[in-house]
């Protein structure tokens, strides 16, 4: 990592969604990290919700910028490949290694010259390498929404042979009995059924989404919606029809309410945690480096998030913004193997749900951010921009390759729910953030006037005309005006 550079820029530019950027060496003695937007404005809400870090500063080998050894290792491999190798005579073959060389190279680029993002652990190269990832995902949805729906599912041979071929979805509905009389080997076998290997990832999922969005209520909204969300869909995907127990024990209060717990717990132990760092050689014990090469990929310092929908009407549309976008980019994942004709258990889908992992954590820090401190942050991150962007586009994928099953008409009563929760919320957004204030102010001028009246009443009652809290009033307009 480049840390005398990031430094320069001051310390808004380098904390991280789960870290802090190291302060300035100091010649061994600790000090404070670099003081965020709201500490250099003043006392707010941001300096009560950070942690206090100490660092000796020391600047090893391992941040250091290594962009020159980059660029000679990667001019030697592309004089190997010139000069030595012998370039075969199959076009597909040669296709497939020059766009994976492309790839590559411009990887290395952004892992040596990109901005660097909000993270520091385990190295930010780690971050920038993702940032550039997420360029070259992006510029693949858009190639796939170029190209007609046969040729764009006829594309994915390229990435796998077994591709390209349409596969029935699983229904997970059908017998929803959690005992079955009527089976005497294994009553219980619809609940065996149900355990495969999604039940761990939905709770290792939820427990890194907790770590994402850091609030319990937040979380627990995404969850109960997306399974609403389920309910509605299920006349257009097969996947989503699931048993009741399903959806609200297995998934809601299980899966997903313990990963919400202990990723709750988690948080909590980092808000607590003492952030003071060392150089590994500066540590004389072997136990003490080992525990610190482990704490190398444990957060720098820690920030609190303290969303606050409900403080303003900026804020409310920036939460629902977010639950929006997190709901919309958990349905892409069901669709796009819907369109594109991927079986769940593809590696593919497990790389787009690990991208996202490493991506969302960056892209809600910056989110944060942006909200939290508009003054010093005054443009959406890199990775949240980058972010919105492949979540709209793989809609837009979606939308194009199957049109005929995303405009399938909800049921009456779904569409009834689904109208009557809108108004819900946008009668509620309109009286907490409109009539409520008119409100408030009508009632703070109606006391004023009353105030006002009184204090003419009781100067008149006294025979004098005027009374001391009136002159006063006076003088003190009179010295504003001479001023």
């Amino acid at each position: 990592m480049r840390r005398g550079e990031r430094r320069g820029h001051g310390g808004g530019l380098g904390k991280a969604a789960l870290e802090e950027q190291p302060p300035q060496p100091n010649g061994g003695t600790p000090e404070r990290p670099p003081p965020t937007g709201a500490e250099r404005d003043g006392p707010g809400l941001r300096r009560s919700t950070e942690s206090e870090v100490y660092d000796d500063g020391t600047n090893t080998f391992f941040w250091r910028a290594h962009t020159l050894t980059v660029l000679f290792i990667l001019t030697c491999a592309l004089g190997y490949v010139t000069l030595l190798e012998e370039t075969p005579q199959d076009t597909a073959y040669n296709t497939k290694r020059g766009i994976v060389a492309s790839i590559l190279v411009f990887l290395c680029f952004g892992v040596t010259q990109a901005k660097d993002g909000p993270f520091s652990r385990p190295h930010p190269a780690y971050w920038r390498f993702w940032l550039c990832v997420s360029v070259v995902y992006e510029l693949f949805l858009i190639f796939i929404l170029f190209q007609t729906v046969q040729d764009g599912r006829q594309f994915m041979k390229y990435i796998d042979p077994h591709l390209g071929v349409p596969l029935p979805e699983r229904d997970y509905g059908g017998n929803c009995l959690i005992y079955d009389p009527g089976n005497g080997t294994d009553p219980f076998h619809n609940i065996w059924d149900k355990l495969d290997g999604f039940v761990p990832a939905h709770f290792f999922g939820w427990y890194l989404k907790t770590l994402m969005i850091r609030d319990w209520w937040m979380c627990m909204i995404i969850s109960v919606m997306f399974e609403f969300l389920e309910y509605s869909l299920e006349h257009q995907l097969p996947n989503f029809s699931e048993c009741w127990w399903d959806h609200w024990i297995m998934d809601v209060i299980l899966c997903n309410g313990l990963g919400i717990y202990c990723g709750m717990k988690t948080l909590s132990w980092l808000s607590l945690k003492t952030y003071k760092w060392q150089g590994l050689w500066n540590i004389p014990t072997y136990k003490g480096k080992m525990k610190r090469i482990v704490f190398q990929f444990t957060p720098y310092s820690w920030v609190k998030f303290e969303w606050k929908p409900a403080s303003s009407l900026r804020r409310w549309l920036a939460v629902c913004g977010i639950i929006f976008v997190f709901l919309l980019a958990e349905l892409n994942t069901f669709y796009l193997k819907f369109v594109l004709w991927m079986p769940p258990e593809h590696y593919l889908v497990l790389l787009r749900l690990v991208f996202f992992v490493n991506v969302g954590g960056v892209a809600m820090r910056e989110i944060y951010d942006f909200m939290d401190d508009p003054k010093f942050h005054k443009k959406l991150g890199q990775q949240a921009w980058l972010v919105a962007a492949i979540t709209a586009t793989e809609f837009l994928i979606v939308v194009k390759y199957d049109p005929y099953t995303l405009t399938l008409s909800l049921p009456f009563y779904i569409t009834q729910c689904w109208i009557l929760g809108i108004i819900l919320v946008l009668t509620w957004t309109a009286w907490r953030f409109f009539i409520r204030d008119i409100t408030l102010r009508y009632k703070e001028i109606r006391r004023q006037k009353q105030e006002h009246k009184y204090e003419k009443d009781k100067c008149l009652s006294n025979g004098d005309g005027h009374s001391s809290i009136l002159d006063e009033q006076n003088g003190n307009k009179l010295r504003e005006r001479k001023l």
